[in-house]
């Protein structure tokens, strides 16, 4: 909802303005993954694939609990989708996508076939399509990867960022529930907004 304000008042937000939508190009992280990806791919379960479950394993099993409401689901839709991580990775091209999109899109296959179970949805549960699951799942996936990056940022940078966006506050009312003086809030802030763009560019997410 946007905030009504006094004539001739310009509140002054923490964030910025919104950029437009546009797609990053390939990232350290992207190159990093996808080689991880590569040598799952020539049989390295030793080292690549535990590297590649403890990126993935907490998006994954967030995506479980929010679309299927139950740990053991939401733990067999990790295992399941590195077990098959391990049976495919060798048909991985990083000339055709990123090692994330590969990871996912094996995820979200199955997240839809555990969704389909009969034992998988409480018998209440008003009746969905795939499609409606399938755009589920992408908002989902979206805001575990938004929640990621900002849990990438120094606890200080971020409650900058969280009270700004979830609590609309301006910069003035920042540093005054913070109790810091309102030079720290937009130095905190000009440097949690760069961090955070390079964290959202590298999960690939656009906007």
């Amino acid at each position: 909802m946007q905030a009504v304000v006094e004539p001739h008042t310009r509140r002054e937000p923490v964030l910025g303005p919104r950029r437009r939508a546009r797609q990053a190009p390939p990232t350290e992280l992207d190159g990093a993954e996808a080689d991880l990806l590569l040598a799952v791919g020539r049989g390295d379960r030793d080292r690549a694939l535990p590297d590649l479950y403890r990126r993935y394993e907490r998006r994954l099993f967030g995506l479980g609990i929010r679309l299927l409401g139950d740990a053991g689901l939401a733990e067999e839709l990790v295992q399941e989708t590195f077990l098959r991580v391990w049976r495919t990775a060798n048909r991985f091209d990083p000339a055709r996508g990123t090692a994330a999109a590969f990871i996912l899109s094996i995820a979200r296959r199955l997240a839809i076939d555990l969704w389909r179970r009969p034992s998988s949805r409480p018998m209440q549960s008003p009746p969905e399509t795939v499609a409606d699951v399938d755009e589920t799942i992408d908002k989902l996936l979206l805001q575990l990867a938004v929640r990621d990056a900002l849990d990438s940022l120094p606890p200080a940078h971020r409650e900058v960022l969280e009270l700004s966006y979830h609590a609309d506050l301006t910069q003035p009312e920042v540093a005054s529930r913070l109790g810091i003086p309102v030079g720290t809030v937009k130095s905190r802030a000009y440097h949690a907004l760069r961090a955070f763009r390079r964290a959202v560019d590298q999960r690939g997410i656009d906007g």
